[in-house]
């Protein structure tokens, strides 16, 4: 007889705005391995899929003094990540490819590619 346990796991954003109500600090908060650990943040982009409407929902913050050259990498980074997902999600290895070209030619063409490598 196999024993399922089940575990929660809590992911925490603290977001603190300036009268105006844009983002001055970001910092998360996860649990790993029993430790609580808090780390300060500029951005961050969260995609969760609503079942019932069948659609995306999207929080996309950063703070003001996220620099646009951050921006950029962060957002390289990010269609990066979003290749190696969806190729492990799915298995469709030819489309994860043609993503992954897609951000090399986002990388040359924001000038990025040589700073990400420092």
């Amino acid at each position: 007889m196999s024993s399922n346990k089940l575990k929660d796991s809590d992911i925490k954003f603290t977001i603190t705005l300036d009268e105006n109500n844009v983002p001055e600090k970001i910092a998360w908060e996860a649990e790993d391995a029993g430790k609580k650990s808090t780390r300060a943040t500029k951005a961050f982009m969260t995609s969760i899929w609503d079942q019932d409407d069948q659609s995306t929902l999207r929080i996309d913050l950063w703070t003001k003094d996220m620099h646009v050259d951050e921006m950029k990498v962060f957002f390289h980074q990010s269609l990066l990540s979003m290749a190696d997902t969806f190729e492990k999600a799915t298995g469709e290895k030819a489309v994860a490819g043609d993503l992954r070209d897609y951000c090399a030619h986002f990388g040359e063409k924001m000038n990025i590619l040589s700073k990400e490598k420092k």
